[in-house]
């Protein structure tokens, strides 16, 4: 008896200590996010920083406008949603609704694998098909813009889509199909006024993650948008999104520079942006969590 409660104890002491040390991890993270990045604000303000129309953090006077990069990072993670969205809606609905049990069992697995390909994969293949397939088709002068990683991205966040969708719709209790084929709603009916509408929640959630997705993901976007860090007026020129930017030019940046700070505060964006959508999506999980009674 002794023995079983040492062990239990060891366990509990184990268990805990690792889910103390993510949180020790999390709260290092961000206070050397916000201990280098918050000294950029010597050399210019927090609104200039936001707002300014140039990126030029090397010449002199330096010039620590983000503006070009934040609304690359619009473009690309709007762009990547338009692709997203209905793949990732679309394939969770076709294989929880019309897949035969031996499609479903071949096909979630395979856009799962999806998944687990290295970023750097995409962007080699995003960088050496994609964009000249593009630049032959459109005609354009470089392939490599914001519509080439709009386009690439789409697919890197279709599985995560795709998966927490089609497990949303799994969650909506078989009563709820009971009920509507039981007052004479056909299937299409059931699927389109009951279905969807009680997993909504959990299918917002799938949109956001994949947005959170897109939005963070560095390695693709810096090999497929071109670097330019200018505002983007079409979708066919070439940006720099911001993740690209940090991992472009921080092995070039001088440690206790206004350009490394710069940088650093960029992160911070990058961050409080991704923490937004994952709040975001967290509230919403928890009312889809409640509304089906499946507790908190």
């Amino acid at each position: 008896m002794k023995f079983r409660q040492l062990k239990e104890g060891i366990y509990k002491t184990v268990f805990a200590a690792l889910a103390y040390a993510s949180l020790l991890f999390l709260v290092g993270i961000t206070v050397v996010l916000f201990k280098e990045g918050l000294p950029v604000f010597r050399h210019v303000s927090a609104v200039d920083f936001v707002f300014g129309k140039y990126w030029y953090p090397t010449y002199e006077p330096p010039d620590f406008g983000i503006l070009p990069l934040i609304l690359a990072s619009v473009w690309v993670t709007v762009g990547a949603l338009f692709i997203c969205v209905p793949l990732g809606i679309g394939s969770a609905l076709y294989i929880y609704e019309l897949a035969t049990p031996a499609q479903k069992s071949a096909l979630k697995p395979a856009i799962e694998l999806l998944a687990g390909i290295p970023s750097i994969v995409y962007g080699f293949f995003g960088m050496t098909i994609v964009a000249p397939f593009l630049q032959n088709v459109f005609n354009l002068p470089v392939g490599l813009c914001a519509f080439t990683g709009s386009l690439v991205l789409g697919i890197m966040a279709t599985p995560t889509v795709c998966s927490i969708a089609e497990d949303a719709l799994n969650y909506v209790p078989r009563s709820f199909r009971e009920a509507s084929f039981a007052l004479g709603a056909n299937r299409w009916q059931t699927l389109i006024r009951v279905i969807i509408p009680a997993a909504g929640s959990g299918i917002s959630t799938a949109v956001i993650l994949g947005i959170s997705r897109a939005a963070g993901e560095t390695m693709t976007v810096l090999m497929v948008t071109g670097g330019a860090a200018v505002i983007p007026m079409t979708f066919f020129q070439p940006v720099r999104p911001m993740t690209s930017t940090i991992a472009a030019e921080m092995g070039e940046a001088v440690i206790g520079s206004g350009h490394y700070h710069a940088l650093f505060a960029i992160g911070i964006i990058l961050f409080l942006m991704t923490l937004v959508f994952n709040t975001a999506a967290e509230i919403i999980s928890r009312r889809f969590r409640i509304r089906l009674g499946l507790g908190r």
